[in-house]
């Protein structure tokens, strides 16, 4: 649980809170981009990260499969059966957003009659990072 109005976490077993990101919850790409190299920066073990606090919280997965751009008039005349194209060929992966940003580039599969998606590039943390900034 999060603090919002100090930006601080408190410690799971009651201790005091530790301070958190620089206001308004921004991490450099050093911090994130992980794991035991963050945590030796930070003068942290490496068993010190605990990725249990966050590993519960739900997150919207989507795929974007393409866009266009069209007038109202175009749109109050679709009709059953009308074809919308779209700005991706056929053969192109999709993109594979969570909570709206890019993670990944996948393909659309069909796994017991439910579609899926499987990855074929993972976008790394610090270029998403990077396209935040």
């Amino acid at each position: 649980m999060t603090n919002e109005a100090s930006g601080s976490t408190p410690d799971p077993e009651g201790a005091a809170p530790t301070q958190g990101a620089a206001a308004g919850g921004q991490y450099s790409p050093d911090q994130l981009g992980g794991g035991k190299a963050a945590a030796a920066k930070a003068g942290k073990a490496a068993s010190d990260v605990n990725l249990d606090l966050v590993l519960d919280v739900p997150v919207n997965v989507s795929l974007r499969v393409g866009a266009t751009d069209m007038s109202i008039r175009d749109l109050v005349k679709l009709v059953e059966g009308s074809v919308v194209a779209l700005d991706r060929l056929a053969d192109e992966p999709m993109d594979v957003l969570v909570n709206g940003t890019l993670i990944a580039h996948g393909e659309i599969v069909v796994v017991d009659d439910r579609f899926g998606v499987r990855l074929t590039d993972v976008v790394s943390p610090v270029e998403r990072i990077q396209k935040i900034n």
